[in-house]
């Protein structure tokens, strides 16, 4: 199934991209979307924590993702 991902922050200057269309098994949930993304993206083992919103709602690693779906990752946000 394919999903659209938006990257933000610091995951956006990481990956180079802030858009990318990505191919997933199905009945993937968020947990193995997430090692998925580490596996294609080497690069985000830099950030230790990454939240996952699906189709604009913050979703637990058990939620489940379906075709087509917009996947946002939202790093960590550090300021003063």
């Amino acid at each position: 199934m394919e999903v659209h991902l938006l990257l933000f922050g610091i995951t956006k200057d990481l990956v180079g991209k802030q858009k990318l269309k990505l191919v997933l098994p199905e009945s993937t949930t968020v947990a193995d979307f997430k090692k998925i993304l580490r596996e294609k993206h080497p690069e985000l083992h830099e950030i230790e924590s990454i939240s996952i919103a699906v189709n604009s709602e913050y979703a637990s690693d058990a939620h489940l993702i379906n075709h087509n779906d917009e996947i946002a990752l939202i790093p960590p946000v550090s300021g003063g």
